[in-house]
Protein backbone atom coordinates (compact mmCIF):
# COMPACT_ATOMS: atom_id res chain seq x y z
CA UNK A 1 0.00 0.00 0.00
CA UNK A 2 1.28 3.48 -0.86
CA UNK A 3 1.79 5.74 2.15
CA UNK A 4 0.73 8.73 0.10
CA UNK A 5 -2.52 7.36 -1.33
CA UNK A 6 -4.55 10.27 0.09
CA UNK A 7 -2.35 12.91 -1.57
CA UNK A 8 -2.83 14.56 -4.98
CA UNK A 9 -1.46 12.34 -7.71
CA UNK A 10 0.69 13.28 -10.66
CA UNK A 11 -0.11 11.34 -13.81
CA UNK A 12 2.86 9.20 -14.91
CA UNK A 13 5.42 11.23 -16.84
CA UNK A 14 3.94 14.56 -15.72
CA UNK A 15 6.27 17.29 -14.50
CA UNK A 16 5.62 18.67 -11.01
CA UNK A 17 5.24 22.34 -11.93
CA UNK A 18 4.80 24.70 -8.98
CA UNK A 19 4.88 28.44 -8.37
CA UNK A 20 7.70 29.81 -6.21
CA UNK A 21 5.12 30.78 -3.57
CA UNK A 22 3.68 27.25 -3.58
CA UNK A 23 7.15 25.74 -3.22
CA UNK A 24 7.91 28.09 -0.33
CA UNK A 25 4.66 27.05 1.42
CA UNK A 26 5.60 23.37 1.06
CA UNK A 27 9.12 24.01 2.37
CA UNK A 28 7.68 25.98 5.32
CA UNK A 29 5.29 23.14 6.13
CA UNK A 30 8.12 20.61 5.95
CA UNK A 31 10.28 22.75 8.26
CA UNK A 32 7.42 23.19 10.73
CA UNK A 33 6.60 19.48 10.80
CA UNK A 34 10.25 18.47 11.18
CA UNK A 35 11.35 21.09 13.70
CA UNK A 36 8.20 21.80 15.73
CA UNK A 37 5.39 19.24 15.38
CA UNK A 38 7.40 16.03 15.28
CA UNK A 39 9.64 16.86 18.28
CA UNK A 40 6.56 17.77 20.36
CA UNK A 41 4.83 14.49 19.53
CA UNK A 42 8.00 12.47 20.15
CA UNK A 43 8.23 14.10 23.59
CA UNK A 44 4.61 13.17 24.41
CA UNK A 45 5.09 9.59 23.17
CA UNK A 46 8.29 9.21 25.22
CA UNK A 47 6.53 10.53 28.32
CA UNK A 48 3.51 8.28 27.73
CA UNK A 49 5.72 5.23 27.12
CA UNK A 50 7.26 5.76 30.54
CA UNK A 51 3.84 5.47 32.18
CA UNK A 52 3.69 1.70 31.85
CA UNK A 53 1.05 -0.33 29.99
CA UNK A 54 1.01 1.00 26.44
CA UNK A 55 -1.98 -1.03 25.24
CA UNK A 56 -4.51 1.20 27.03
CA UNK A 57 -2.44 4.38 27.15
CA UNK A 58 -4.38 6.93 25.08
CA UNK A 59 -1.55 9.48 24.97
CA UNK A 60 0.84 6.82 23.70
CA UNK A 61 -1.57 5.34 21.13
CA UNK A 62 -2.71 8.71 19.80
CA UNK A 63 0.87 10.01 19.80
CA UNK A 64 2.13 7.04 17.77
CA UNK A 65 -0.73 7.48 15.30
CA UNK A 66 0.01 11.22 14.98
CA UNK A 67 3.70 10.46 14.55
CA UNK A 68 2.92 8.12 11.62
CA UNK A 69 0.77 10.83 10.03
CA UNK A 70 3.53 13.43 10.42
CA UNK A 71 6.16 11.05 9.04
CA UNK A 72 3.92 10.21 6.06
CA UNK A 73 3.44 13.91 5.31
CA UNK A 74 7.18 14.59 5.68
CA UNK A 75 7.99 11.79 3.21
CA UNK A 76 5.39 13.14 0.78
CA UNK A 77 6.68 16.71 1.03
CA UNK A 78 10.30 15.59 0.59
CA UNK A 79 9.38 13.62 -2.55
CA UNK A 80 7.35 16.45 -4.07
CA UNK A 81 9.88 19.17 -3.25
CA UNK A 82 12.65 17.04 -4.75
CA UNK A 83 10.86 16.79 -8.12
CA UNK A 84 9.32 20.29 -8.05
CA UNK A 85 9.94 22.53 -11.04
CA UNK A 86 9.28 26.11 -9.92
CA UNK A 87 7.99 28.45 -12.61
CA UNK A 88 7.64 32.15 -11.85
CA UNK A 89 4.41 33.46 -13.42
CA UNK A 90 5.79 37.02 -13.28
CA UNK A 91 8.56 36.02 -15.71
CA UNK A 92 6.10 34.92 -18.43
CA UNK A 93 7.04 36.71 -21.65
CA UNK A 94 3.87 35.93 -23.62
CA UNK A 95 1.60 37.65 -21.09
CA UNK A 96 -1.27 37.84 -23.58
CA UNK A 97 -1.62 34.02 -23.66
CA UNK A 98 -2.65 31.53 -20.98
CA UNK A 99 0.21 29.51 -19.55
CA UNK A 100 1.11 28.08 -16.14
CA UNK A 101 0.63 30.69 -13.40
CA UNK A 102 -1.90 32.80 -15.31
CA UNK A 103 -4.95 34.21 -13.60
CA UNK A 104 -7.71 33.88 -16.18
CA UNK A 105 -11.18 35.36 -16.21
CA UNK A 106 -13.56 33.60 -18.55
CA UNK A 107 -17.28 33.51 -19.27
CA UNK A 108 -19.11 30.21 -19.45
CA UNK A 109 -22.23 29.42 -21.46
CA UNK A 110 -24.46 30.74 -18.65
CA UNK A 111 -22.71 34.13 -18.96
CA UNK A 112 -21.09 33.69 -15.55
CA UNK A 113 -17.67 35.29 -15.27
CA UNK A 114 -15.27 33.04 -13.40
CA UNK A 115 -11.66 33.69 -12.41
CA UNK A 116 -9.12 30.92 -11.89
CA UNK A 117 -5.38 30.80 -11.36
CA UNK A 118 -3.54 27.92 -13.00
CA UNK A 119 -1.15 26.38 -10.46
CA UNK A 120 0.62 23.12 -9.64
CA UNK A 121 -1.11 19.98 -8.40
CA UNK A 122 0.14 20.63 -4.85
CA UNK A 123 -1.32 24.15 -4.80
CA UNK A 124 -4.95 23.40 -5.70
CA UNK A 125 -7.47 25.41 -3.69
CA UNK A 126 -10.83 25.50 -5.46
CA UNK A 127 -12.30 27.81 -2.82
CA UNK A 128 -9.73 30.43 -3.88
CA UNK A 129 -10.02 29.65 -7.61
CA UNK A 130 -6.66 27.86 -7.80
CA UNK A 131 -6.88 24.97 -10.27
CA UNK A 132 -4.29 22.44 -11.37
CA UNK A 133 -2.60 22.96 -14.72
CA UNK A 134 -3.59 19.38 -15.60
CA UNK A 135 -7.30 19.92 -14.88
CA UNK A 136 -9.71 19.84 -17.85
CA UNK A 137 -10.52 23.57 -17.54
CA UNK A 138 -6.84 24.57 -17.38
CA UNK A 139 -5.95 22.31 -20.30
CA UNK A 140 -8.71 23.92 -22.37
CA UNK A 141 -7.50 27.43 -21.46
CA UNK A 142 -3.78 26.84 -22.10
CA UNK A 143 -2.33 28.85 -25.01
CA UNK A 144 -5.58 30.79 -25.53
CA UNK A 145 -5.71 34.57 -25.40
CA UNK A 146 -8.30 37.25 -24.65
CA UNK A 147 -11.26 36.94 -27.01
CA UNK A 148 -10.67 33.27 -27.78
CA UNK A 149 -13.39 30.70 -27.21
CA UNK A 150 -12.25 27.27 -26.05
CA UNK A 151 -14.13 24.06 -25.43
CA UNK A 152 -13.86 22.03 -22.24
CA UNK A 153 -15.27 18.54 -21.82
CA UNK A 154 -17.50 18.24 -18.77
CA UNK A 155 -19.52 15.29 -17.46
CA UNK A 156 -22.63 16.92 -18.93
CA UNK A 157 -21.04 17.51 -22.33
CA UNK A 158 -18.83 20.07 -24.01
CA UNK A 159 -18.92 23.63 -22.72
CA UNK A 160 -17.66 26.76 -24.46
CA UNK A 161 -15.57 29.26 -22.49
CA UNK A 162 -14.68 32.77 -23.67
CA UNK A 163 -11.44 34.24 -22.31
CA UNK A 164 -12.06 37.75 -20.94
CA UNK A 165 -8.72 38.54 -19.23
CA UNK A 166 -5.26 37.05 -18.67
CA UNK A 167 -3.04 38.37 -15.87
CA UNK A 168 0.32 37.22 -14.51
CA UNK A 169 1.31 38.08 -10.95
CA UNK A 170 4.76 37.64 -9.51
Amino acid sequence: MDDDDDQPLLPPGTRNLITPAGLARMQDELRHLSRVERPKVVEVVSWAAGNGDRSENGDYLYGKKRLREIDRRIRFLNKRIEIAEPIDPGAQRASDRVFFGATVTYANQRDEALTVTIVGVDEIDTDRGRISWISPVARALLKAQVGDCVTVRTPSGNESLEILAVIYKA
